[in-house]
């Protein structure tokens, strides 16, 4: 077998302690700070430290029995974020419990921070809520708005680590958080066990250019992981690519962690854009659909005008007059 080759040859990207004391710093410009000068030394110090001997994860523990090397040290952010997948997989496997909807705004627009005011996909989430709740669906909301207007919510850019090799992409993801480099409260840590208790996900969104807003597309990035992701880091010793490009070449069975859940897409627009968005979304996520009746429920009960488009691939779509488009279906998360 040929040995793996890891391409390397990027400028360094090391900071200077004066550069880095310098932006750490920058986080404290209120005034309020200002008689904490002896205290704030004393934080930039202990987080130069940190920083200058990569501590991405300073609290760990040995993996234990059912890992490939159980004596290699796991985060222990991974490690809970792991035990709440099992556990939200074991509501969702719960044949007695309610069904659960996550329903996703996927709108950076808030009331609480500029622009000032919902947004109309906000709207839209909550109108799409009773309906769930009527059919007898236990409804969570995932509003990703929060990431522009609440402290610490943040969804990190996915690396692409998949792109080096799928056992790279560890599932959950373990690139974050990264405390040497400042890229801690990683929201998809609470994000993933979400979309695995989840029996069906609808996704509301607007169109932003062209596209959907830039947290919405964070999280589905980030969920690359759960179609082929490693569930065991110790198997490349964290992020060693040469390990797990070996890995993938003796043969990788890509197994599909959200596999059997139901997947819906509302997408909106005031002009353009909305069909490309749609095509854009239902490609990523889905790959055998069949159409929804609680499409046609939803713009019944809200005396939505729609009209039936022809239908490609089984799959559906929906257009509001005059300029709205809806594209909701009823899939099977590669199934």
């Amino acid at each position: 077998m040929t040995e793996p080759d890891v391409r390397k040859g990027m400028p360094p990207v090391k900071l200077s302690r004066e550069e880095f004391e310098s932006r750490h710093r920058s986080q404290f410009v209120d005034t309020a700070f200002a008689p904490l000068k002896r205290e704030l030394d004393a934080i930039v110090e202990a987080a130069w430290d940190a920083y200058s001997h990569s501590r991405k994860s300073p609290e760990t523990r040995k993996a234990g029995v059912g890992f490939a090397d159980p004596d290699y040290d796991l985060a222990v952010d991974w490690l809970a974020t792991r035990t709440a997948i099992f556990e939200a997989q074991r509501r969702h496997d719960d044949a007695g419990a309610t069904p659960r909807i996550l329903v996703i705004n996927g709108s950076a627009r808030s009331e609480h921070t500029c622009p000032g005011e919902m947004s109309k996909t906000w709207r839209m989430v909550k109108l799409a809520e009773p309906v769930f709740v009527e059919m007898g669906f236990a409804v969570d909301i995932l509003d990703l708005s929060r990431l522009t207007s609440e402290f610490g919510k943040n969804i990190h850019p996915c690396k692409s680590c998949v792109s080096t090799a799928m056992p790279l992409c560890h599932w959950p993801c373990s690139c974050y958080p990264n405390y040497s480099l400042g890229q801690a409260s990683d929201w998809m840590n609470e994000i993933h066990p979400l979309w695995v208790a989840a029996h069906g996900i609808l996704i509301v969104t607007p169109v932003n250019w062209y596209h959907v807003p830039g947290g919405l597309k964070a999280m589905m990035d980030r969920l690359v992981c759960a179609d082929g992701g490693n569930p065991d880091p110790t198997s490349t010793h964290g992020k060693k690519a040469a390990e797990a490009k070996a890995l993938e070449l003796k043969g990788w069975l890509y197994p599909r962690h959200l596999a059997g859940r139901h997947f819906g897409l509302i997408v909106h627009g005031d002009s353009v854009g909305a069909e490309g968005v749609r095509r854009t979304l239902v490609s990523q996520q889905i790959e055998r659909c069949e159409t929804c009746s609680a499409a046609e429920r939803w713009h019944t009960k809200h005396n939505v005008e729609t009209r039936r488009a022809p239908c490609r691939n089984t799959r559906t779509r929906w257009s509001l007059a005059p300029r709205w488009e809806i594209g909701f279906m009823k899939c099977w998360w590669n199934t």
